[in-house]
């Protein structure tokens, strides 16, 4: 999909529910939550009119679609990227997210830090954490991600900046399994904050909650959600 044809939906076109978007936000605010808007698929225009309202954090989950919508865009848009990430497209990648939520295996982490040096930069990371039982999803399982989270306050990567933990439930209707699956995220999260900041690098950030279940996490210390199809519509081309 080109850039042309992003930027060639018409207005008439857009699927951009602002009312859902400032209650949401009213709310997300009022619980000092971030919101991400995940602008995936979605046209330069849509992105344009949730700007207008003031939004700044947007979502892409392709590295190809986030390369050909960003030199169109306003340069203070915070990026995240929140898709599968293919270490051989790390270089196209950098430095341009404001944060990186799907750092899923070591590879990834190494092949992070190799092209991040080669240019001084520093790159602003979540670990993701696989808690889902679908084959589907990726990520550390808890054991090698309190490794992974060690080796980073202590150096191993100096040009990655962990913020904090992402992770996605099982897609279900069933609330207790994703509730189970959150409980468990939190409570490790809270337990790898408490022991980082003894080393004054305490993570910040717990990214879990999408369209589909954002309230369950916002019970479970979730601070940031990432929230598509109920601010831009579904859409698929």
């Amino acid at each position: 999909m080109s850039s042309t044809h992003y930027a060639s939906v018409t207005h008439t076109e857009i699927m951009v529910n602002i009312e859902a978007y400032l209650r949401l936000k009213k709310k997300l605010e009022e619980q000092k939550v971030t919101l991400v808007a995940v602008s995936k698929t979605h046209p330069l225009v849509a992105i344009e009119k949730l700007y207008h309202e003031g939004h700044r954090d947007f979502g892409e989950n392709r590295v190809a679609e986030l390369l050909e919508k960003a030199p169109h865009l306003p340069k203070d848009i915070r990026w995240h990227f929140i898709g599968n990430l293919q270490s051989k497209k790390v270089k196209e990648l950098i430095p341009l997210p404001y944060l990186i939520h799907s750092v899923d295996r070591r590879k990834l982490l190494d092949t992070i830090q190799k092209e991040a040096e080669k240019t001084d930069a520093k790159v602003n990371i979540l670990i993701q954490l696989k808690i889902a039982s679908e084959e589907t999803k990726s990520g550390f399982d808890l054991n090698e991600a309190s490794k992974v989270i060690e080796e980073i306050i202590d150096g191993k990567y100096p040009n990655i900046v962990l913020h904090g933990l992402m992770a996605m439930a099982t897609f279900t209707d069933d609330k207790a399994i994703i509730d189970k699956e959150f409980t468990a995220i939190e409570r490790f999260f809270l337990a790898e904050k408490q022991k980082s900041a003894v080393h004054q690098s305490s993570l910040q950030i717990l990214s879990i909650g999408m369209s589909n279940d954002y309230e369950l996490a916002l019970r479970r210390s979730s601070n940031m959600v990432r929230i598509g199809s109920l601010i831009f519509g579904e859409r698929n081309y």
